[in-house]
């Protein structure tokens, strides 16, 4: 809506909406076109009564089922990044959900602060979501818009929904269709531009990656107007066969194309298109590491750049080995390129130190503890262990139990037999332990897992048998196990919150994965991430203030943090040239971090002190590094504030 939020009691916003479709010119001046064209099509269309709400409608098991399973390929896509985007929405309160073509919810992640309100409105997997239904709502008016919209507040048609803020975005197959909608809710206040953002670009991975996924046999032409923007989210793709002829396009490629629909490129050749001799464009597909190359339209003779991919079952020209360098074979885990760990570190004294570690104790059967602040890479130390393990053949299961709700939990990790709940699938769940079966279980933010649960992860490391839900047969499991948290699991065994017990049985060895702000190859990682997410065979140019500043950046949000900001700077950079002004502006002016001998030097810190430096950290930012207002809201005098600042190398912005 373009007018500020409006609550009503459930017969005022009934009287609401009634006024808009009778023409209230006063409010349909406050409301937007897609609001307004939608409560229509509630009205005429479905018939719907803004008084009478329905109950949710969720359909029978085996149909659920039978749609899950007609799109297991995008939900295997779409749920990498759903989960990333729920990690960078964490705490806020929301719901990530992906809905089929006919609206009905297919999978759901959701905040535990969000749980309550989900079951109140009926966001559940199996859930139909579609305008018909539900009246206007932002999964439902998008299948029909097919484009991202906001549906704010009271501007849903039925007031029981009233309360959420919905934002939801179509993907398209590679034909033009809708596949499915992406949606984010919550209950703020306030329609979150950023959040609209964030959902669009994880909208648009998932349907280049399904364009990809369904068109791995046929060559892809990836192109742009610029150079650099070929491997972003807006480069246009066409693909197309051996003989030329176009099979498909995405939504980028018709927009530069100035079409509306990839059927107007569908069966045209593609060496008609563009101003190119189709054998000369399969030589490129095949040509190692080219660079992108000009080309030029044949109609309106516009300039492009582009590459061209060759089918995933064509193989490359096969390459003669590179010598391996010799090595410390103490470290030869830890240095040699070819290891898994290679791209871990360029050279931190304490990173190293960790792999040195590692190499000691791997396929030894020791448990592994990882401590480390949210967003430091503990879950690829935890990948890049299983790979350069015995075990790297076998499967790599993760589990994050902060991002399920308690509910859930244990039958994720434990499993369940037939109908031992209400809801349970009729074939069971063999849970995640039995699924890492002679592989690696790796829990994220354990420190996160309830505490009733934690008695029977220790049973079953203890005894290396599991019990399903509902079951009463034993099944034998050989697992390495990897846990991480970014909690301090001792004061949570003094709370009572963590068993002792257990914290002993996982704790084999433990590491602390350093903050990006304490690397001493904090340089050396944003030129490899930023030429990562440039996605670009030519080399990127950095203006030296631009490095400078991102170097001396505090990165609170760590390595996660640093891949997001890189990957919007090497989009917005022109040339392939980083300047200090494609840098965020609150980048621009934040702190200065202190190099990590100083910080180092001062104190000798555990995870309990990592996790105060990130708090007081955090807080400063948010206030703009106001020291008066953080001392006023932490209820510390300034010069306790300073102090604490000055034994954390924390440094004021200048």
């Amino acid at each position: 809506m373009a007018n500020a939020i409006l609550e009503f009691g459930a017969n005022e916003h009934a009287a609401f909406v009634r006024s808009a479709l009778a023409g209230d010119e006063r409010i349909r001046a406050s409301m937007d076109d897609v609001t307004i064209a939608s409560w229509q099509r509630c009205h005429v269309r479905y018939g719907l009564d803004p008084d009478k709400a329905p109950e949710p409608v969720v359909v029978a098991r085996g149909d659920l089922l039978e749609r899950q399973e007609r799109s297991r390929r995008l939900l295997e896509i779409a749920r990498h990044e759903m989960t990333n985007l729920y990690q960078q929405l964490a705490g806020s309160g929301h719901a990530i959900m992906l809905t089929d073509s006919d609206g009905i919810l297919l999978n759901y992640i959701g905040d535990p602060l969000f749980t309550d309100t989900a079951a109140r409105v009926g966001f559940q997997t199996g859930a139909v979501w579609n305008e018909a239904v539900q009246g206007t709502n932002a999964m439902g008016t998008c299948l029909v818009e097919q484009k991202p919209l906001v549906i704010h507040k009271s501007a849903h048609y039925f007031k029981r929904n009233a309360l959420l803020t919905c934002a939801a975005a179509p993907i398209l197959d590679p034909h033009g269709n809708v596949l499915a909608i992406l949606d984010a809710s919550s209950e703020a206040q306030l329609a979150q531009q950023h959040t609209m953002v964030l959902l669009n670009m994880s909208a648009q991975m998932i349907e280049n990656r399904v364009f990809f996924c369904a068109l791995k046999d046929a060559y892809v032409f990836r192109c742009h107007s610029r150079a650099e923007f070929i491997g972003t989210l807006g480069e246009g793709l066409i693909a197309f066969t051996p003989d030329g002829l176009i099979l498909a396009a995405n939504r980028s490629a018709i927009f530069q194309m100035a079409l509306e629909t990839p059927q107007q490129l569908v069966g045209q050749r593609i060496d008609e298109l563009f101003t190119i001799a189709l054998p000369m464009l399969l030589k490129r597909a095949h040509s190692q590491g080219h660079p992108a190359f000009p080309i030029h339209e044949t109609q309106s003779e516009r300039r492009f750049f582009a590459k061209v991919q060759p089918p995933e079952n064509v193989s490359p020209p096969a390459r003669a080995p590179m010598p391996r360098p010799a090595a410390n074979p103490t470290v030869a885990a830890c240095t040699d390129r070819y290891s898994p760990f290679a791209a871990l570190h360029f050279g931190d004294p304490k990173m190293r130190r960790n792999l040195e570690i590692i190499e000691k104790v791997l396929d030894r059967d020791i448990p592994c503890m990882l401590f480390g602040e949210t967003g430091v890479g503990k879950d690829v130390f935890a990948r890049a262990m299983h790979q350069a393990s015995a075990r790297r053949d076998k499967p790599f299961v993760a589990l994050n139990c902060a991002s399920l709700p308690e509910s859930l939990i244990e039958s994720e990790l434990f499993g369940y037999k037939a109908g031992a709940f209400t809801g349970a699938s009729r074939e069971g769940s063999r849970g995640k332990i039995v699924q890492a079966d002679g592989g690696t279980l790796f829990l994220d933010e354990i420190g996160d897992m309830p505490i009733h649960l934690q008695a029977r992860l220790l049973r079953v490391l203890e005894d290396r048998t599991v019990v399903p839900l509902g079951g009463d047969k034993a099944i034998p499991v050989s697992i390495q196990l990897i846990s991480a948290t970014h909690r301090d699991v001792r004061a949570l065994i003094a709370e009572g919150k963590f068993r002792e017990d257990l914290y002993y049985r996982i704790h084999g060895i433990s590491l602390v994965i350093p903050p990006l702000r304490e690397r001493a190859d904090r340089r050396e990682l944003i030129l490899k991430v930023a030429q990562e997410e440039a996605r670009s065979d030519v080399p990127l140019e950095w203006a030296p203030a631009a490095l400078d500043r991102l170097v001396n950046y505090t990165w609170p949000g760590n390595l996660r943090q640093l891949r997001n900001v890189l990957r919007a700077v090497t989009a917005l950079c022109e040339d392939n040239r980083i300047s200090l002004r494609d840098i965020p502006e609150e980048l621009r002016y934040a702190a200065r971090v202190q190099e990590p001998s100083e910080f180092a030097a001062s104190a000798t810190f555990n995870v309990l002190d990592f996790a105060e430096r990130d708090a007081l950290l955090r807080a400063l930012e948010g206030t703009h590094w106001n020291v008066s207002l953080v001392a006023k809201n932490l209820r510390l005098s300034r010069n306790t504030l300073y102090r604490r600042m000055k034994r954390y190398g924390i440094s004021p912005a200048r």
